[in-house]
């Protein structure tokens, strides 16, 4: 609030955070932050202490429900090490997750979905700048993997029992440097051509806000390319 010019102090915005309900602050590792000014805020009356009690209660029950007061013995988390991570069970559960997030919107002559048996033989371009980058498959506040999980889509392509070619055409979501050529000669002689664009954190994140809905750099050119 102090930011958009709401209030003018952070003892201001500790009262009106309060008032409205608000009984968690994002502090940024401040040593002077919001909340610190609490004590102050009830010393003058600003906030009464059953507001204080108010909205400290859901904060501790939610704490209590999570077992966060609990002994460790009786954490179920705590019987677990490293070797349950990026274990088999939890790969296939992502991979689970990332089929059944799929949002298909047109599905021009029932193209979709691609068998395995009519695939050998076939030619598969995969192009675009989100073809093979694993920087840029994950948006903001992502965790970081290791990249021997990461399976991009020309990656998880080339398991599938086709011939696969692959152009970048350019090599970063804001697709400022393009190579028309290396898409063509990719997509030319192709049988399936899959397209992989959009705009990733390099483009927008919080913070980072866009001006407009239009694909970055020369992606729009890309895609009509690969199309012709």
């Amino acid at each position: 609030m102090l930011g958009h010019h709401y209030t003018h102090t952070f003892l201001e915005t500790a009262v009106a955070s309060m008032n409205a309900g608000c009984n968690l602050e994002l502090s940024y590792g401040m040593r002077n932050n919001v909340f610190t000014h609490i004590p102050q805020a009830l010393a003058m009356g600003n906030i009464t202490l059953q507001m204080l009690h108010d909205r400290v209660r859901p904060l501790f029950y939610t704490r209590m429900r999570l077992g966060e007061f609990d002994p460790p013995a009786m954490n179920p988390y705590s019987t677990l090490d490293l070797s349950a991570v990026q274990s088999p069970q939890h790969r296939n559960l992502s991979l689970e997750a990332a089929v059944k997030s799929f949002v298909l919107l047109k599905n021009v002559r029932r193209t979709l979905p691609l068998q395995a048996r009519d695939l050998p033989g076939k030619r598969l371009a995969v192009v675009g700048p989100f073809a093979d980058n694993p920087r840029v498959l994950f948006g903001d506040y992502a965790p970081v993997p290791e990249p021997q999980y990461i399976y991009t889509p020309r990656r998880g392509l080339e398991m599938l029992p086709a011939n696969v070619s692959f152009a970048a055409g350019c090599h970063e979501p804001l697709c400022q440097s393009y190579s028309r050529a290396e898409v063509v000669g990719a997509v030319r002689a192709a049988d399936v051509v899959v397209v992989c664009l959009g705009t990733g954190t390099d483009v927008e994140m919080e913070a980072k806000d866009r001006s407009d809905l239009s694909l970055p750099g020369h992606q729009l050119e890309l895609l009509q390319d690969a199309v012709q």
